[in-house]
């Protein structure tokens, strides 16, 4: 399932090429042509993504609320304006790594994980993107406009340069102000929204009163927002925390770690398009690590595997219908 760091990608994305711009709106599938026609013709006004939603604001007080679900991806296609937070320092695509040093080129996940194209569930893109002018000589001027629309897509948003295609999402709907809102009360906080001191406080007050394991309580979007199946794995490893242990059993300064952490882990996750939880790489161990998921966890997708601290094999069980890989000696 596409994490936070991935949607907050998508509503920069969203921010940077349809924001000010009138909408064209379309349901190729046809499973949102009313929403869709509602949309159509609609100035985009504010996007903000919380957790692993995205409220899309258009004129006339309609919001478009999407959470991609488990397969849910944004393709986008035409000219893209590359957000300034993930652009290098000459202009082109590219990536700082953690020691904030700018790489000239882009290193690119051999799952697409950090793809400007295709954003959301791994897939193999088959969109075109030219960039914007920041990335001149890269452009294919012969490409097909608009996109020929590729398998089942169930809202296509269009300006006169840009596309972007949402398939298989768990939600895609529309919302009143008052519906907006009332859905994020519901949700946990964000590191990215609202005021950085309160967020911490309602993660720790949500953790410590409850006597859920945390390793639950971490993938409980009213907890806490965006964290995922794999950033839920590495922050109990990070903080060598069972897995098991309930959430009020967990001392005060472990559970401001944990947020601490995850507040770290996004940043870097927004920036590099990739879900980093190794720290201190440099040179080739960063390349590969940017390259390929299973070189930048500590567990995660590791099981049986020998822990890389103590040797120990990494364990896989089910809690919560989703797999949990953990190291039995480190997070003792």
């Amino acid at each position: 399932m596409p994490e936070g760091h991935s949607v907050h990608r998508i509503a920069r994305q969203f921010d940077r090429n349809f924001v000010g711009k009138v909408l064209s709106a379309s349901s190729p599938q046809g499973r949102f042509a009313e929403g869709a026609a509602v949309l159509d013709g609609r100035e985009a006004v504010s996007v903000q993504a919380v957790g692993k939603q995205m409220f899309f604001e258009t004129e006339g007080d309609v919001w478009l609320r999407v959470h991609l679900g488990l397969y849910g991806a944004w393709d986008f296609a035409g000219e893209i304006l590359v957000d300034p937070t993930i652009a290098s320092s000459n202009g082109r695509m590219g990536q700082t790594n953690q020691r904030g040093t700018v790489l000239d080129e882009p290193i690119l996940d051999d799952a697409g994980e950090n793809s400007l194209a295709s954003i959301g569930a791994p897939r193999r893109t088959r969109v075109h993107v030219r960039m914007s002018e920041q990335t001149k000589g890269l452009a294919d001027e012969g490409a097909e406009w608009p996109p020929p629309v590729v398998g089942q897509v169930r809202l296509r948003l269009m300006t006169d340069i840009t596309a972007a295609d949402l398939r298989g999402p768990t939600a895609c709907v529309l919302q009143t102000p008052e519906e907006m809102l009332a859905t994020i009360a519901k949700l946990g906080p964000d590191p990215l929204v609202g005021d950085p001191v309160e967020n911490e406080e309602r993660f720790v007050r949500a953790v410590t009163k409850k006597s859920t394991p945390i390793a639950l309580l971490l993938m409980d979007q009213s907890v806490v927002s965006g964290i995922g199946n794999v950033y839920r794995a590495e922050m109990l490893f990070r903080q060598r925390l069972n897995p098991h242990t309930p959430g009020r059993d967990v001392p005060e300064d472990v559970a401001r770690a944990l947020w601490h952490d995850w507040v770290r882990l996004l940043a870097v996750g927004v920036e590099t398009g990739q879900m980093m939880t190794m720290d201190g790489l440099t040179g080739d161990d960063y390349r590969a690590a940017m390259a390929n998921r299973d070189d930048r966890h500590w567990v995660y997708h590791r099981a049986g595997l020998p822990c890389r601290v103590c040797g120990t094999e990494i364990a896989l069980e089910e809690i919560g219908a989703r797999k949990l890989y953990w190291c039995p000696r480190c997070q003792a």
